[in-house]
């Protein structure tokens, strides 16, 4: 099989790797049988789920919104550590208007989020 065709498949993949996982440990060998099984069905499920279940990059305003609630800030702490007002940090969060370059290097730095997820390069 050089690829996962249908959910049909997908499905009985799957159902080997649950009876795989317990077979592999971190002590089996990388050339065991079983192991080797376990990687080579990973990868096809990896690239199934790429195809098929493809996961969207994060908005700017879910990115802001994790970072907030990881460093417990509100908006207006947010607005004061950015030199915006809180007004504008509800602009940012709802999508209604995006940063300015400047501000959006102050969010690179200050939130720690990635310069190319604030610009939408990936």
């Amino acid at each position: 099989m050089a690829r996962i065709e249908n959910e049909m498949q997908y499905n009985a993949v799957m159902e080997r790797i649950e009876e795989l996982l317990p077979l592999v440990t971190e002590e089996t060998p990388l050339p065991d049988k079983n192991s080797v099984e376990l990687v080579l069905l990973s990868n096809l499920v990896a690239d199934y789920d790429e195809e098929h279940y493809p996961i969207k990059a994060p908005t700017l305003a879910e990115l802001i919104r994790l970072r907030m609630a990881e460093m417990h800030l509100s908006q207006k702490a947010l607005a004061e550590k950015l030199g915006v007002s809180p007004s504008r940090i509800s602009e940012y969060l709802t999508g209604k208007s995006e940063p300015t370059l400047k501000i959006a290097r102050t969010i690179h730095h200050e939130l720690n989020i990635d310069a190319d997820l604030i610009l939408g390069i990936c």
